[in-house]
């Protein structure tokens, strides 16, 4: 039930310490321990059976019946009866009927199949996210633990002044307001890392221990518009809507349908017993067989309220056809931009930083030597602190943006990604029902396939 995802392409991982989770190791972790994968299988093999209902609406209906009887009237002997029945129905042909319902039952299932791709989708960038959190969490608590200590040196130094004379208690009120700042804010910082741990526990269901470095960036196309190619071609949610709107066509036309003749033959074959008025049984066989051509003539506005039923519901799968498909373009589009102001800000947080170093730097020197204030420093230190600070979330923001570009293109798969596990293989146990089995052999084969599934689980 499961095959080895294979292709060149995305590589998410790298040599790794043994205790490090690398990006791939935490998609594969949330990939297996997901329970709306596990759902959404389940709903792809009730589809898979839907196609098997369809096939044995086909084949012939074969069924036995045991009757007895018993009739008592006052005044005259208890009669006793029985019979058994073997009978037989088979639709000889419905003129395209069950044809066009099995037709439906596939696109169905091929519908199914991209709504178990977007599934996966979601589940591949929640790992993502979780990851990224977690890097991003942890930063910020470094950074501001970083913060803790400098404000540290900068308050005893301030007290140290302030004993020789050289400052006021201004200044040192100041600089004990700027160090309980900066703690409440590492108070905050390691509560979002609390958060991000049991984020990345939810979606994986183990508990984050070492994270690697993230891998190099994907590669993007050459152009949004290249992109939103690819995404008008590979998003499940346009190739689910694309199915979706075939099973409409396919119901327009199975409600037309139903007013055409079906043709069906039965056959019988009983053996009774009855009393023959003069105190004894009778044992007899009988068999029987007919042909039934019908045609419903008139149904009271049925069959033509179903037929517009079926059109309308026609009409609003080609919308949301379209929806998907204007959807679909949008995210690309917002995602592209994303990307593009993240390096941007990047870009700028970076010239930020140097500027805002130096001046740190040269503020610091220069209350050394009394040419500046403990506000002037603790103003530039802190100027410093949220450039940084913006820098670790501008990082972050670029790299799950990445990420939501494949999956907005349809591409955040395993398969794509290749993560080296095994998948779910939806068309063995479609090849292993959509037959209908009946036999010991067809029997024996889904069995296998089931053990598989569940060990797969």
């Amino acid at each position: 039930m499961f095959r080895l995802a294979a292709g060149a392409a995305l590589m998410l991982s790298v040599a790794l310490p043994a205790a490090a989770d690398s990006l791939a190791d935490t998609m594969v972790a949330a990939y297996r321990h997901s329970a709306l994968i596990e759902k959404n299988r389940a709903v792809l093999r009730a589809a898979d059976e839907d196609v098997a209902n369809a096939v044995a609406q086909l084949r012939p209906i074969l069924q036995w019946a045991l009757e007895y009887s018993v009739e008592h009237t006052e005044g005259r002997d208890t009669v006793r009866s029985g019979s058994l029945s073997l009978g037989a129905e088979m639709v000889l042909y419905d003129w395209g009927r069950s044809q066009i319902a099995i037709d439906a039952a596939k696109e169905q299932v091929l519908a199914t199949r991209e709504a178990l791709v977007g599934v996966e989708q979601d589940i591949l960038l929640a790992a993502a996210s979780s990851y990224f959190g977690i890097l991003q969490a942890q930063e910020q608590v470094a950074l501001q633990l970083n913060s803790v200590e400098v404000l540290e040196r900068v308050r005893q130094a301030a007290q140290d002044r302030f004993d020789v004379g050289e400052l006021t208690r201004t200044d040192v009120s100041l600089a004990d307001a700027q160090l309980a700042a900066t703690r409440a804010t590492l108070a905050t910082a390691e509560g979002d890392l609390q958060i991000a741990r049991e984020n990345y526990l939810a979606v994986t269901g183990r508990r984050a221990g070492s994270l690697d470095r993230p891998p190099p960036l994907p590669q993007r196309p050459a152009s949004v518009d290249a992109a939103r190619a690819v995404a008008q071609k590979t998003h499940p949610l346009i190739l689910q809507a694309q199915r979706q709107a075939a099973v409409s066509e396919l119901g327009v036309a199975a409600a037309a349908a139903e007013r055409r003749p079906s043709l069906t033959a039965n056959a019988g074959l009983g053996i009774g017993r009855s009393p023959d008025g003069g105190g004894q049984y009778d044992n007899r066989i009988g068999a029987s067989a007919s042909l039934e051509l019908a045609q419903p003539l008139y149904t009271g506005g049925r069959l033509s309220s179903a037929y517009r039923k079926s059109m309308a519901l026609r009409d609003d799968a080609r919308s949301s056809l379209l929806n998907a498909s204007r959807q679909i373009s949008l995210e690309v589009g917002e995602v592209w931009a994303n990307i593009d102001v993240a390096r941007a800000q990047i870009g700028a947080i970076d010239t930020r930083i140097v500027a805002a170093q130096q001046a740190y730097d040269g503020v610091r020197e220069e209350a050394l030597l009394g040419a500046r204030t403990t506000l002037d420093v603790l103003d530039a230190e802190q100027s410093l602190l949220e450039a940084r600070a913006e820098k670790i979330v501008a990082q972050s923001n670029l790299q799950l943006a990445h990420y939501q570009l494949l999956a907005a293109m349809g591409l955040l798969t395993v398969e794509h990604l290749k993560l080296g596990i095994p998948t779910y293989d939806p068309s063995q146990y479609y090849n292993a029902v959509r037959d209908a089995p009946y036999t010991s052999t067809q029997g024996e084969s889904l069995d296998r396939v089931l053990r598989a599934i569940g060990r797969g689980n």
